[in-house]
């Protein structure tokens, strides 16, 4: 889309949401970009016995650690564990799992004669090289402190620097997916996908499409003329176009629905809704490091100025979803229901930046004694399509209270190149906290003491530390994930602004769908024909 194009719609939708708490915003009052013409006709010929998913998400490479969230979701790879809904461990390509007394030692039981999709033995050694892969790439296991890994018998044994009780969860996660030998070429390069799951890559076209079939071996106990034998995955940027192929029934099912979208599809004879509040919250990433917001009491005003109920009523149309802390009640051992809630007071957030030096100019946007002006970039993206909406009511939001802001619409990439150039100061995103099913090592990654691509940035706190570290080692317990969220509460790092409820959208030619809560898996296999 031509940039006027984008500024005009940003204006837009900020007048439109000036008093946030009754704005209305029009249908196509949105921030997308591309061209989705030709995903109709991709979906045209994916035939009537395909089941076609639809999602805003791009496969950007082949090596796990890039898209392998995707191949995850359609059931193609599979990891040594799983999880069900309420977080809790279960068998995968590992039918059991045990820690040594001191902590520093885990064994995981490999299931035997599972087979890849190329019909090569599934052997603990290819298992191995698959995770050693991982370790020496940054990902997940890096929290773990792993001091060595290999393979005896039937067991893959995990020798530790340290204690860490969350490792089992770290081996459900995407990049720690199991991939065939011949999945790599000479020099490791992930070249193709062959996993062991209940379906197999049949065709694939970066970075929008791949198609799926059934694998053999999973037999599912349906009736062959109602189990789903093929699938097809399109990468459609723009929310509305996904909506308008639900409502022609050219797809299946749909992902990350904006609100207009939800609302037209609410009566749709071809289209049922299904939903599921998940473990994911939206907040402003903010750079603490930045002369303007090392000052705790900017980064409060900050949060005193949101109108998260607000925001949520008018975008989300679903009031509930306003973030009174960090962690949302789907969270059940994080949220604490005893915890100041985060408030809307902009008096409070003036008195605040009055106190820290920042005094209102002629224009109406504050200086510092210096005469620097209160400037800052707020960059997010459109793979959400509620984010840039949002973002274009905080901006609203803190010109309310004197601090200028200009936002910045580009890619999720954006936002972790930031952090790592030092180059963000806020940044709007949606985290999932349920990325890993026990969160610790989720705020391991976030709120270390170097800070995370999608968490602190310039800041630590010794509390939150040390905390963390006790849960890691299995010594803490709800006291410590109790000042945890208190920490996050008054330093504000991150200030969140609503939680997430994931809509899918189904055809109702398909049966048994559910959500995920985690996820992990669109759960394809579970799917069947009416």
């Amino acid at each position: 889309m031509p940039a006027p194009q984008i500024r005009r719609r940003r204006l837009l939708a900020t007048a439109a949401i000036t008093a946030v708490g009754s704005a209305m915003l029009p249908h196509r009052a949105t921030f997308a970009h591309g061209d989705d013409k030709t995903h109709s006709h991709a979906i045209d010929a994916a035939g009537a016995d395909v089941l076609t998913v639809v999602g805003p998400w791009e496969m950007t490479g082949l090596d796990p650690s890039r898209s392998g969230y995707m191949f995850a979701r359609m059931e193609v790879v599979e990891t040594l564990l799983e999880v069900d809904d309420g977080g809790n461990l279960l068998p995968g390509l590992a039918a059991d799992w045990h820690a040594r007394a001191d902590g520093l030692q885990w064994r995981f039981t490999l299931r035997a004669g599972r087979r890849y999709h190329d019909g090569t033995q599934l052997t603990p050694a290819s298992v191995l090289a698959c995770l050693q892969r991982a370790q020496a790439r940054p990902g997940v296991l890096a929290l773990a402190r792993i001091s060595a890994m290999r393979v005896e018998g039937a067991q893959l044994v995990v020798e530790l620097e340290q204690p860490f009780t969350a490792l089992p969860y770290l081996f459900t996660h995407y990049s720690t997916q199991i991939l065939a030998p011949t999945s790599f070429d000479a020099a490791g390069n992930v070249i193709r996908i062959i996993g062991s799951g209940p379906y197999r890559i049949a065709s694939l076209s970066l970075p929008q499409q791949f198609d799926i079939e059934r694998f053999a071996p999973h037999d599912d106990g349906k009736p062959a003329a109602r189990r789903i034998a093929r699938a097809r995955y399109i990468s459609v940027a723009r929310a509305e176009t996904r909506t308008l192929l639900m409502q022609s029934g050219q797809a299946d099912l749909a992902f990350s629905l904006d609100p207009p979208s939800i609302r037209a599809l609410q009566h749709n004879p071809r289209a049922q809704l299904v939903s599921a509040m998940l473990p994911r919250t939206t907040f402003i990433k903010l750079n603490a490091g930045h002369p303007f917001l090392r000052d705790v009491r900017v980064r409060r005003a900050i949060a005193l100025c949101v109108e998260r109920q607000g925001i949520a009523r008018a975008l989300l149309r679903d009031p509930e979803l306003g973030a009174t802390q960090l962690f949302p009640p789907s969270l059940r051992r994080w949220h604490d229901a005893a915890l100041a809630p985060l408030r809307t007071d902009p008096a409070a957030a003036r008195a605040l930046l009055d106190e820290a030096g920042w005094r209102i100019a002629a224009d109406g946007i504050r200086r510092n004694q210096d005469g620097e002006r209160l400037t800052l970039n707020l960059t997010t993206f459109v793979d959400r399509p509620e984010l840039p909406l949002i973002a274009a009511a905080l901006q609203e939001e803190m010109r309310q209270i004197g601090i200028a802001v200009r936002v910045v619409i580009g890619n999720s990439s954006d936002i972790p190149a930031g952090h790592r150039s030092g180059t963000l100061q806020m940044g709007l995103a949606a985290r999932n906290f349920g990325n890993l099913p026990d969160p610790v090592a989720t705020l391991l990654q976030d709120f270390g003491a170097q800070g995370g691509d999608w968490g602190a940035m310039g800041w630590s706190h010794p509390d939150l530390a040390a905390a963390l570290a006790r849960l890691s080692s299995g010594a803490g317990g709800q006291t410590e994930r109790t000042r945890i969220a208190a920490v996050l509460q008054d330093e504000l790092p991150v200030i969140p602004v609503v939680w997430y409820r994931q809509t899918c959208a189904v055809n109702r030619r398909v049966a048994n769908a559910s959500i995920d809560p985690f996820e992990r898996s669109y759960r394809i296999s579970q799917l069947q024909w009416t």
